[in-house]
């Protein structure tokens, strides 16, 4: 939302073309997120509210620190291939992702904003693959920016168990940027069923959880002691630290490794 100051500059979906001419930005920020079930109690726009609002933020910052960042929309849909027997779960391929990435950073490029960061929200997405091929394409600085592993030294200093899907973490952080969208009173405990395959589990061995049969409430990460001062507390420790990462790319020149 923006406030009586006007249009924010740094937020494309409030600025207006004057902005943008007058003062290009150096870097543009792609929130993307996912749209999916978060528990009993959480909107299925969870992951999107946290880009969204940690973009925004960690935006601000960095523009009050001399950068000129721009927050894209954010892409609203991500992986959510095991969770396709969830209501109104939407998911996006990895081909489609790829496409979309592409033609984002495609555009930017044209335009003369050579970096991007994509703030990712939802655990489920995979850019690694996707990133090394745009880059290859477009010449562009691509870096991804997973807002739950910034600042790990917070995240246990804030949170006894966060959970890792609409647990303490999630709800205390949609508690502090959307509390009329939080219903705790129909929160389950986010327990997980574990898998009778017991070799899979082991480091090392990866396969995607078969979300429904694992988690039955689509929680994972008990809700209970969720605070919207928590989640308030998380959001200033990670905005900082990602706002760091936007002023440096936003300053960084062609010959500053890995910017080459």
């Amino acid at each position: 939302m923006s406030d009586s100051s006007g249009p924010r500059a740094h937020v494309l979906l409030e600025a207006n073309y004057r902005q943008l001419l007058g003062d290009r930005p150096q870097v543009a920020i792609l929130p993307w997120g996912a749209t999916e079930a978060h528990g009993w109690h959480l909107p299925h726009g969870t992951d999107v509210i946290e880009a969204v609002g940690i973009a925004e933020g960690a935006a601000a910052l960095a523009a009050a620190r001399g950068a000129r960042p721009l927050v894209l929309p954010a892409i609203p849909f991500g992986n959510n291939a095991q969770q396709q027997d969830q209501v109104a779960t939407i998911h996006l391929s990895t081909t489609t992702a790829a496409a979309v990435l592409r033609d984002v950073t495609m555009s930017l490029v044209r335009q003369g904003i050579d970096r991007l960061i994509v703030l990712n929200g939802h655990g489920g997405n995979d850019f690694k693959p996707l990133v090394r091929d745009v880059m290859l394409e477009t010449g562009a600085l691509l870096v991804v920016v997973n807002f739950f592993g910034v600042r790990p030294d917070a995240l246990a200093r804030i949170f006894a168990d966060p959970g890792d899907h609409a647990g303490d973490m999630e709800t205390s952080l949609v508690l502090h940027l959307r509390p009329d969208l939080v219903v705790m009173a129909q929160a389950g405990d986010g327990g997980r069923v574990p898998w009778t395959i017991p070799s899979l589990a082991q480091e090392g061995v990866w396969t995607p959880r078969p979300w429904s049969q694992t988690h039955p409430d689509t929680g994972a990460g008990d809700p209970a002691a969720a605070t919207a001062a928590k989640g308030a507390e998380y959001f200033a420790a990670v905005t900082d630290a990602i706002s760091g990462v936007i002023v440096d790319v936003a300053r960084a020149t062609r010959g500053d490794v890995p910017f080459v």
